[in-house]
Parts: C-alpha cells; sequence; structure tokens
C-alpha cells in the first residue's frame, strides 16, 4: 500500500525552504553518538546522510579512538573525541551537556559498541537529551542499551527506534509482547507498551509505528504541550513498501538513521518557529521522519543497486540521497527552482 499522500504532504511542510532566508543552523544541527575501537565507518555513514539529505551541520560524538578514522573520511564532519574511557565522568557529562544544548536531534548506537564506558556514555547522553526535550533516533548498539533497561526510553515520544529483524526479536522480548500478536502488529504492540515511542521496524517493507493508547505514553515526559492527554491518545501505522535495492550491506542501517535524524533536526527547527505554520504539533514530527526517512533511504538504494549490481556498497547510496529525495518530494534540484516544493 503507498504511503498516504496526506502524509507526504505533511513531511513536506517540515522540510526547510531554500529561499535565502535561513541563517547556518536553521536547516538542521545534527548529532551522532557512536565510534570506538573497531568502530568507525557506522558513525560516518549516519552523519554524512544527514548532511547529504540536507542538514546544515553533523556532529560526531566519539571515542579518541575512532575520532582521527572518522576525520580522515570527511572534512564536512565535525568530531567531538570526548568519550574517553580514562576521563572523568564528571567532565564528560559537562561537555555532553554544553553540546547537546546546540543540537536538535541526537543519532545514537551507530559505532557505538558494547565496552561498558560507551554504554555508560550513551546512558548518559539519552538522559540528557530527554532533559533537554531533544528528538533522538536510537538503532544497533543503542537498541541493545534500551533492551537492557526500557525506562531509559520509556514514555518518550521524542524517540524514533529503528531494529532490524534481530533487534526487533530482541525488543519485542524485553518489552513483553505477546508471542500470539500477529506479525504485521507487533511494532505498534511495542510502541504502546513503551509509551508511543515510534518503531520503525525495518524489512521487506519497512513498518512504522506509532501507539499512545497505553498507560505508559505521557505528554509531560516528553515536554509536550499539546492539550488534553486523552485525545492524544491515537494508534498509527504506516507501511513503506517504496521499492529498494536487491543487495543488503552493512551501513544500510546508519544512513537510514542519519536521514531520519536529518529530517528530526528539520521538525525540531520548524517546532522552535524557524520557518513554516506550526500547524503540525510536534508529537506527530517522529513518525513524519521516520516515514520520510525510509522512503528516501530506500529509493537511494535502488537507484545505487541500478548503477553498481551486486558490488554495491553502502558508500554508492550517499550520492544518490540528493536525487532520490527529489524523486520522493517532489522537488526539482536542476531546473533553478530554488530548490521549493
Amino acid at each position: 500500500m503507498p504511503v498516504p499522500r496526506s502524509i507526504i504532504q505533511q513531511i513536506k511542510q517540515i522540510i526547510p525552504p531554500l529561499s535565502g532566508t535561513l541563517h547556518k543552523g536553521q536547516s538542521g544541527r545534527v548529532g551522532v553518538l557512536g565510534g570506538a575501537l573497531d568502530y568507525t565507518g557506522a558513525p560516518f555513514f549516519a552523519a554524512i546522510s544527514a548532511l547529504r539529505l540536507g542538514a546544515d551541520l553533523s556532529h560526531v560524538i566519539c571515542s579518541p579512538t575512532a575520532a582521527q578514522a572518522i576525520k580522515s573520511y570527511s572534512p564536512d564532519l565535525i568530531v567531538h573525541p570526548i568519550l574517553c574511557e580514562e576521563t572523568s565522568y564528571a567532565k564528560v557529562e559537562g561537555e555532553l551537556r554544553s553540546l547537546l544544548s546546540r543540537l536538535h536531534v541526537l543519532v545514537m548506537g551507530p559505532g557505538l559498541g558494547r565496552e561498558d564506558y560507551m554504554q555508560t556514555y550513551a546512558r548518559l547522553a539519552l538522559s540528557i537529551a530527554r532533559e533537554q526535550a531533544m528528538f533522538v533516533v536510537l538503532d544497533a548498539d543503542a537498541l541493545y542499551m534500551v533492551g537492557k533497561e526500557l525506562s531509559l526510553v520509556k514514555g518518550y515520544r521524542r524517540a524514533v527506534l529503528t531494529p532490524n529483524v534481530v533487534e526487533f526479536k530482541r525488543l519485542s522480548e524485553s518489552a513483553g509482547v505477546s508471542p500470539d500478536v500477529p506479525t504485521k502488529e507487533r511494532a505498534g504492540e511495542v510502541s504502546k507498551l513503551l509509551g508511543g515511542v515510534v518503531v520503525l521496524e525495518k524489512g521487506p517493507t519497512d513498518l512504522i509505528a506509532s501507539d499512545t493508547t497505553g498507560e505508559a505514553a505521557s505528554l509531560e515526559a516528553s515536554k509536550l504541550d499539546e492539550g488534553d492527554e486523552e485525545r492524544q491518545r491515537v494508534r498509527e501505522v504506516v507501511e513503506v513498501d517504496v521499492e529498494g535495492g536487491l543487495k543488503r550491506c552493512g551501513g544500510q542501517g546508519d544512513v537510514l538513521s542519519g536521514t531520519v535524524g536529518a529530517i528530526l533536526a528539520w521538525g525540531k527547527c520548524y517546532e522552535d518557529g524557524a520557518f513554516g505554520d506550526g500547524s503540525i504539533p510536534a508529537s506527530r514530527l517522529p513518525l513524519l521522519a521516520a516515514v520520510g526517512g525510509s522512503m528516501v533511504t530506500r529509493t537511494s538504494s535502488r537507484i545505487a543497486f541500478q548503477l553498481q549490481g551486486r558490488g554495491l556498497v553502502t558508500q554508492d547510496m550517499l550520492p544518490q540521497l540528493g536525487k532520490s529525495f527529489s524523486e520522493v518530494f517532489g522537488e526539482d534540484l536542476w531546473t533553478g527552482d530554488k530548490g521549493r516544493l
């Protein structure tokens, strides 16, 4: 089933106009937390994908053991090697608070790893992000972290979780989803049990679910001021069946987390009044970002596969993100319309 036109129109409303009226940073400042000794590619793919989609600035918050490699991949990324095992917790906390206060969204998980100190700093960063009412995207080993401690994200409706098949199974079991729940209803059930977080279940088609009908859903916990709590109790599932490439390779999920993060950063700018009419409530932005990121990422996978075939690697998708954005949202980048939709 195609994505409803009404949702695509809403996504278009939170895309910053290329009209010359915005200054640097008002089209999104993205942070990616991840990158340790063994993992440098994943945070790069997430951060550069956010830029390729159209975010203004992309920061990588990582371990010193990963910083030099990530810096060498691209001069466009701002790299902060502050997650040091030997540094005091208090110092890292201060640096994280200062840095996150300047960002619109935090993408967590790509290249995070499971070392104790990286997991500890990730829990700290997520706590700070919630205090500051940031949007967050949780993938890879950030999902492993959440699966062990569901309270980290429960009730926080500014969060998007992007599990693959294995991660979704583990998350469902941690959340207590009954095995009797039909397959296509499980993402919604996970969302409900976790208090309305958006779940993007990756698969042959992507399922994006938001269910705020459960007891754990809370506008207050999410720092959302949208009136009557009962009126906000809804269940919505969107299936994205946009054609993707036939080759799956490591790193495509990192591209997805970066594109979702970029659209969430736009959403935060929209929420803050940098552009747009403010008619879309902040509670809806995570679902819109998940749908938009899924559509663009799948399209870029398809285009890259058409060019590279069996030899496709994740880097081949990066140059296709802009073209994919144009194909999905109807923006003609090449005819001098200044990027308006």
